[in-house]
């Protein structure tokens, strides 16, 4: 879930050809509730600078409801340190940068 296709059909790219099923897309923080909600994926990669909702307020309604699933998993182009407040309190099993994406990262956080 991210505003930037470019980003989107990279992370797709590099998800698929390290083994993940994209289940979806969503560009805003309104339509990535409403995917997950739809999909139920196990996993959920979500940018944290979204035009509408931002990424924490998403997470936090993905996760509202308890349970295992879905592994809200953060991103951004932006430092780990100008969230660091917020990522503690968050629901998110944790933050990749995006220029450290890989299955390795998101395995580590997703479980």
């Amino acid at each position: 879930m991210d505003d930037h296709a470019g980003f989107r059909t990279f992370a797709r790219a590099l998800l698929e050809a390290e083994g993940f099923d994209v289940v979806g897309e969503a560009e805003d923080g309104a339509s990535a509730v409403f995917a997950a909600e739809r999909l139920d994926p196990q996993i959920v990669l979500l940018d944290i600078v979204l035009p509408d909702l931002d990424g924490f307020e998403v997470c936090a309604r993905l996760t509202e409801r308890g349970g295992e699933r879905p592994a809200v998993i953060l991103t951004s182009s932006r430092d780990a340190t100008v969230y660091a407040d917020r990522l503690g309190r968050s629901a998110a099993r944790g933050f990749i940068p995006k220029d450290r994406l890989s299955r390795t990262a998101l395995m580590a956080l997703a479980g």
